[in-house]
């Protein structure tokens, strides 16, 4: 049986990540390619519930370990309950944000240890790696401002000052610096359209240049 392909979509506050994941799994399915679309952290009952305690409530509500470990605990359920079983069943899973946000959020820009994060990682989540993973950049104003008027009054992260949220997207840049191979990033000024036609281009490349669409399809 064909594993399937595990795709990320990483990036700050407002870039956009929710929205090309519901435009990529649309694609996709055009093709007839079974798509999970899922999140972190969350996903799957039990880390939702770690989901609540990390997005509400005051900005310094958790120290950066015990925030890291609440994320990893998570993704440990979301891993074990959902991405691992649909990639064995073939499916392709798509997860708006994975450890990814773990190392800019609470590596760079809460100043957790990069040795510590990657420890977790072994222990929770193992061998799986993404396939691709697409880091949507824009300005921290930007951002912000798109997601106050998205969520007025804001996650506890969006609530995080402007120095973290740079902190933030520098952190990103370093992680697409420093896995070139798998991290691709795409100017999320662009227009909706137009950062979605980047997206599954790049998606195309790496996993479709087989992959013919039904008559009448379109990519």
């Amino acid at each position: 049986m064909t594993t399937g392909f595990f795709i990320t979509l990483e990036g700050g506050e407002g870039a956009g990540k929710s929205t090309q994941i519901k435009l990529l799994e649309e694609r996709l399915s055009a093709h007839n390619i079974e798509v999970v679309r899922t999140r972190e952290p969350g996903g799957v009952p039990s880390a939702e519930d770690i989901r609540n305690l990390l997005v509400n409530g005051e900005t310094d509500k958790w120290l950066p370990l015990t925030e890291t470990l609440l994320h990893f605990a998570a993704r440990h359920e979301h891993i074990a309950r959902l991405v691992e079983p649909a990639l064995i069943e073939g499916k392709w899973v798509l997860c708006d944000r994975f450890a990814d946000s773990t190392t800019a959020y609470q590596g760079y820009a809460q100043s957790m240890d990069m040795k510590t994060i990657s420890t977790l990682y072994e222990l929770a989540v193992g061998n799986l790696k993404p396939d691709l993973t697409i880091i949507l950049d824009l300005p921290v104003e930007v951002g912000l401002e798109r997601a106050e008027e998205r969520d007025v009054g804001g996650t506890r992260y969006e609530r995080m000052g402007i120095e973290f949220h740079q902190t933030l997207r520098d952190g990103f840049l370093q992680i697409a610096e420093d896995n070139p191979g798998r991290c691709s990033v795409i100017d999320a000024t662009q227009s909706i359209d137009a950062i979605s036609v980047q997206i599954f281009a790049l998606v195309e490349e790496r996993f479709l240049s087989s992959v013919t669409p039904s008559k009448g399809q379109t990519v």
